[in-house]
């Protein structure tokens, strides 16, 4: 089985991604993941000195934190299986020509 250049570099870009991971994580210990949306508004409100929003959300807010996951994990799993697909399809097309 050869290696290909594609696994080489996707390895080295995983590997890269883990150990970002896990700097965060060791350079600040207790630290709690914050949402982006919060950190924005923070920023518009130092840089502006206030902030409002244009539109508010669409009215749906999940009966629990649980099900708040389960969206989640599932938007997580429809775009690892879109990705998956193209991956496989460009794969397969190249050992068909």
């Amino acid at each position: 089985m050869k290696i290909g250049k594609g696994e080489i570099i996707f390895a080295v870009i995983t590997v890269l991604f883990v150990a970002s991971f896990f700097y965060g994580m060791a350079a600040n210990p207790g630290s709690e993941f914050g949402g982006v949306d919060g950190a924005a508004e923070e920023v518009i409100t130092d840089v502006t000195g206030g902030y409002e929003p244009w539109i508010g959300n669409i009215g749906f807010e999940p009966p629990g934190g649980e099900t708040e996951s389960l969206l989640f994990a599932l938007q997580a799993a429809i775009g690892a299986v879109v990705i998956g697909y193209f991956f496989g399809y460009y794969k397969g097309k190249g050992r068909s020509d």
